[in-house]
């Protein structure tokens, strides 16, 4: 997997319905995953999204997901940049570098779907996500 840079959008329930809408726009393969499948213990947000992923014929790709439990949605501020690839492409040493001077909200290592990953918001206020994708 070549890194790549694309965006990633979040919602307040709507993420289901927002990424199948344009995967009836661009086409492509639709990826879907709840907080229930990942063991999240509250039945009101079972169902939502923690990450939708849809790869476009066009080679574009469009990540999203419902804001974790918790969080305050904030409509407009609903946008997230997230960089993956695979071990040895930088992205480790990316991670550190947007991380330093920032706030770290998931700390950069091994995560239970198998992929060493970080989210962080940088020093300037915009948010991140870096997925570095296990070995196989």
């Amino acid at each position: 997997m070549a890194s790549r840079l694309n965006p990633y959008l979040n919602f307040d329930g709507q993420a289901r319905e927002a990424i199948e809408f344009y995967q009836s726009v661009f086409g492509g393969e639709l990826h879907v995953n709840t907080y229930g499948e990942f063991g999240g213990p509250d039945p009101a947000t079972a169902d939502r999204i923690m990450h939708g992923q849809l790869e476009t014929p066009q080679g574009y790709t469009l990540m999203v997901s419902d804001i974790p439990p918790g969080e305050t949605y904030k409509a407009g501020a609903s946008i997230t940049v997230s960089l993956s690839g695979d071990p040895g492409e930088g992205l480790e040493d990316a991670w550190h570098k947007l991380s330093e001077g920032g706030q770290v909200q998931v700390p950069f290592e091994k995560q239970m779907w198998g992929d060493v990953f970080g989210q962080c918001t940088d020093r300037f206020g915009i948010p991140w996500m870096v997925n570095v994708v296990a070995a196989s």
